[in-house]
C-alpha cells in the first residue's frame, strides 16, 4: 500500500481529480479519475457500443484519450503550478476492447523539470493488457491555479 500523501500533496491530487471531472470532453465518457500517488493515477471507465468502430470494438480515439489522460495525470501530480500540455503520445494496441469495465493506469517514467514522460497501460475486465504507450508532456504557461475546475474538494 503506497504511503499516504503530505497534506500539500494530498489537496493537490483532489484539485487534480475536480480539474478531470470539470473538463467538458469528459461529459462524454462514463469515467473516474483517481490520483493513488505521486506519479500514479489511475482511470476506471466503461466501454459503451456507442464507442465502437464497424467491426464491433472500442474505437482507437477511447484508448488514446484514456492513455492520455492517465499519463498525463500521473505526471501533472509531480507539478503542483502548471498545467501540463501532450506533445507526443506513442501508443500499441495488443487487443480489442469489448463493452464493460476498463482501467488506464498512467505512471510517471521520468524528467521532472520542463518535460515529464509517463507510461500507460490498459487493462480490460479479464485482467488483461488491451494497450501500452508512453507520452511526453511540456510544464505550459497555464497556470493550474487559474482554471476553474482546479480547486480542492
Amino acid at each position: 500500500m503506497p504511503p499516504e500523501p503530505d497534506a500539500g500533496a494530498a489537496a493537490h491530487f483532489r484539485a487534480l481529480e475536480s480539474l478531470y471531472r470539470h473538463a467538458p470532453v469528459n461529459g462524454l465518457f462514463e469515467s473516474r479519475l483517481e490520483i493513488v500517488e505521486k506519479g500514479f493515477a489511475r482511470i476506471r471507465f466503461e466501454v459503451r457500443e456507442q464507442l465502437f468502430h464497424a467491426a464491433g470494438a472500442a474505437h482507437g480515439t477511447l484508448y488514446f484519450k484514456m492513455m492520455d489522460d492517465a499519463a498525463f495525470y500521473a505526471c501533472n501530480s509531480l507539478v503542483t503550478d502548471r498545467f501540463l500540455l501532450t506533445t507526443a503520445f506513442n501508443l500499441l494496441f495488443t487487443r480489442p476492447l469489448r463493452a464493460g469495465p476498463v482501467t488506464a493506469e498512467g505512471r510517471w517514467a521520468s524528467g521532472r523539470r520542463r518535460v515529464l514522460v509517463g507510461e500507460a497501460r490498459l487493462i480490460d475486465s479479464d485482467g488483461e493488457l488491451a494497450a501500452s504507450g508512453t507520452g511526453t508532456f511540456m510544464r505550459s504557461h497555464i497556470p493550474l491555479s487559474g482554471l476553474a475546475g482546479y480547486a480542492a474538494v
